[in-house]
């Protein structure tokens, strides 16, 4: 496992591989990925926090109309930025080994933009906003769909 070069113990591996979804290796993998995002500042700092703009530059977020929020609901502290252990979290909830139901509820948590545990009509007008382009989707049509909830 190349002992040399981990910055974490055998017991910390474990435990974070008892924490999430994924083995050892591939939180060595997730370590060396949120480092190399900002090689400076995380180098042997294990406790650095990485503002939400370098996180969104992964491609995975990147791509995403969600990247933003999905930061935002992982981010200890709440505001976007994350520790290698809120970004583990976030990776693990959504890798192919996490069940369904984990899925389902961050998933639920990134769509209740208001926080109030429904998914009201304010909730789908921004989820709707954030998955089409104000290009396509004039104002009226944003009407249309509103009242048609």
């Amino acid at each position: 496992m190349g002992q040399g070069s981990s910055q974490f113990t055998e017991a910390e591996l474990e435990e974070y591989q008892e924490l999430t979804y994924f083995t050892k290796k591939e939180i060595l993998y997730a370590h060396k990925r949120f480092k190399n995002l900002a090689l400076e500042k995380v180098g042997h700092n294990r406790n650095a926090k990485l503002p939400m703009d370098k996180l969104l530059s992964l491609p995975e977020l990147r791509a995403n109309p969600f990247g933003e929020r999905m930061c935002l609901i992982f981010s200890s502290t709440k505001d976007g930025d994350c520790t290698f252990e809120d970004f583990l979290d976030m990776m693990s909830v959504f890798s192919e080994a996490a069940p369904k139901s984990v899925k389902a509820e961050y998933a639920f948590r990134i769509f209740d933009f208001d926080g109030d545990d429904y998914l009201g009509r304010s909730d789908l007008e921004e989820t709707i906003t954030k998955l089409v382009s104000p290009q396509r989707f004039s104002s009226e049509d944003m009407k249309r769909e509103r009242n048609d909830c």
